[in-house]
């Protein structure tokens, strides 16, 4: 068995709770020596001439100083001018602006990365509400669909069925030995595009760009993963360009245990507190598995308790917009995918702490699937949807059910486009003062409505926010400025505050934590032109405040195992930071003071 061949990776520690609890000093994840996490005097880098160049980690193009093209081999190997980053990033947006569509602004972002990492996120930090839409949703959907042409070189791994037995051995070729957080997929589930297989490989890479762009994370400590156990995508299997494996799915037994081994080859490779990061599972599996690993492996799923966490927030933005309490409010989702059972669950997290019995939290929340409403009639229903089941009449009508139910909130996250008609949407403004419309799907081809339709039907009374971004809305006096209920606003800083106090596990309580914290951040100013989430320009100082909240709530739930407790937790956080101004290669240098000794 894995377990035992692998044990003897793991590092000393003491049990807690039935896992292995690592001794943790004062540190944070900030030293390394595979990467710097601050700018500053450096020994010179063991990599020397064209390979330093080739380096993306230490490649700083036409900004290396003389003194370091000399000292490093690499003098007359670039152009004899010296350009500072600014000028990089001037010409790289320009670079941008001249590329016909987003595919290939996507393909030259990413051309960048391999070529120059700290150049890469240096742009994304100064330009992130432009390049969000390009490096992630909706553009990174496309690019999944078209992966096996847009391959250039390796970024992350690829392990298969096939590699069961040895997924330790491949880990050991990752070139960085100090992971601190791994970003995995099967490929079942990406977006709501459905299964792209191997090609799936785009998400966990775009994932953990977020990590850095969004919440400062060191990218040498991410690693992205792609678990290839075939494809059931017929497209996929007959097209001559597809590059993963040409079978249908592998389930059952042979599947568990190869994520099982993993998951323990990660924690054998990179420590016990290795943060996990399960991404685009399908609904079959998700659930499953973050049950199965949630208590003993420091993991989460950010299809289920990212989206639940960053749905919650901006509601809980909307109430400071409607006024009342979130127990106040009945909701209508349409879809009971792993998204909007996430969300559901949470909310009814949120519930309880307001003080309402969670078997009548239950009782506010109303959800259709493909089949319909859920219904105690049904009896092909999952444990997960069996709380949210009603003994009511069967209806697969979501018009009928707004009219029926008459809710405060509409949800979608189905995938199911277009779905949230002019009849419904003018149903519930009828119904509320303030109706709460949330279109949710990704990418934007899949959103039930757009934000003009929301705010034009509703007679512009409607809270929305959208999965993917919409533009501004202006007519008849009125200016609205749709917030986008991105993921990005929580798992980045999530990951930054469970990576900094080490914390064993990432209860929901964390997530809730997460959403209080991000609602908090919206500004008034924000609140008076529609949007519920702060603005993505603020991101980086955002999740730090989050990244806060969270570690604080890590501490008081006994999780964290960086002690003593800092006493300041945000210079804590911001000491860990990754910097994206270029460190110099060349040392300080000193002279003997011998007069004292003559």
């Amino acid at each position: 068995m894995l377990a035992k061949s692998v044990s003897r990776y793991f590092s000393a520690g003491v049990a807690v709770s039935g896992m292995l609890r690592p001794r943790v000093q004062l540190s944070g994840f900030s030293s390394s020596s595979d990467g710097q996490a601050a700018p500053g005097p450096l020994s010179v880098p063991e990599k020397h001439g064209i390979d330093l160049l080739r380096d993306p980690n230490l490649n700083k193009g036409m900004a290396t100083t003389l003194k370091e093209r000399q000292s490093l081999g690499i003098h007359g190997l670039l152009p004899p001018n010296f350009i500072s980053q600014d000028a990089q990033v001037e010409r790289c947006m320009n670079h941008l602006s001249a590329k016909p569509n987003a595919l290939e602004k996507y393909i030259y972002l990413c051309s960048l990365q391999d070529r120059n990492e700290r150049l890469f996120f240096r742009l994304l930090n100064d330009h992130l509400e432009e390049l969000m839409p390009i490096i992630y949703t909706p553009t990174v959907g496309l690019a999944c669909q078209k992966y096996g042409l847009l391959f250039r070189r390796p970024r992350g791994l690829f392990i298969t069925i096939h590699d069961k037995g040895h997924i330790y051995d491949i880990l050991k070729n990752w070139p960085v030995k100090n992971v601190k957080a791994v970003c995995f997929t099967d490929g079942e589930r990406i977006l709501g595009l459905g299964d792209q297989g191997c090609q799936g490989m785009g998400i966990p890479v775009g994932k953990l760009a977020l990590y850095t762009g969004c919440a400062a994370i060191n990218p040498q400590y991410c690693l992205p993963v792609t678990l290839d156990v075939g494809t059931n995508n017929q497209s996929l299997l007959d097209d001559p360009m597809y590059i993963g494996l040409r079978h249908k799915r592998v389930t059952g037994e042979q599947y568990d245990e190869f994520i099982d081994e993993f998951i323990s080859a990660c924690k054998a490779r990179y420590g016990s507190s290795v943060l996990m990061h399960f991404e685009d599972f399908g609904n079959q599996n998700a659930f499953r598995l973050l049950n199965k690993y949630l208590r003993n492996t420091c993991c989460f799923n950010d299809d289920i308790q990212g989206t639940a966490s960053v749905a919650l927030a901006g509601i809980l933005g909307s109430l400071r917009i409607t006024k009342n309490k979130i127990s106040d409010h009945t909701f209508v989702f349409l879809g009971a995918g792993e998204a909007n059972l996430g969300i559901a669950e949470l909310i009814c997290l949120k519930m309880e702490k307001e003080g309402l019995p969670k078997a009548e939290a239950y009782k506010k929340i109303f959800m259709l699937d493909s089949r319909g409403l859920l219904v105690t009639s049904r009896t092909n229903l999952t444990e997960h949807k069996l709380p949210f089941a009603k003994d009511m009449p069967a209806c697969t009508s979501l018009e009928e059910v707004v009219k029926n139910v008459k809710p405060t909130a509409l949800i979608g996250a189905a995938a199911q486009p277009k779905t949230f008609t002019k009849e419904i949407i003018e149903e519930m403004a009828r119904n509320n003062e303030r109706p709460i419309i949330f279109a949710l799907s990704n990418p934007t081809s899949k959103s039930e409505c757009s934000a003009e339709e929301a705010y034009k039907w509703s007679n512009n009374k409607a809270v929305f926010a959208s999965g993917s971004p919409f533009p501004k809305y202006e007519q008849d006096g009125f200016l609205f400025e749709p917030g986008q209920g991105n993921n990005a606003y929580i798992f980045p800083a999530v990951a930054l505050g469970v990576m900094c106090c080490g914390s064993i596990s990432i209860p929901d309580e964390l997530f809730l934590q997460a959403a209080e914290a991000l609602a908090n951040l919206v500004s008034e100013k924000d609140l008076a032109v529609g949007r519920v989430y702060p603005r993505l320009s603020d991101i980086q100082a955002t999740s730090v405040k989050i990244a806060v909240s969270v570690i604080e709530k890590a501490y008081d739930l006994n999780l964290a195992t960086v002690y003593p407790k800092p006493a300041n937790l945000e210079q804590f956080v911001k000491d860990q930071l990754y910097h994206t101004e270029y460190p110099t290669f060349i040392p300080d240098t000193y002279e003997y003071d011998l007069s004292s000794h003559q």
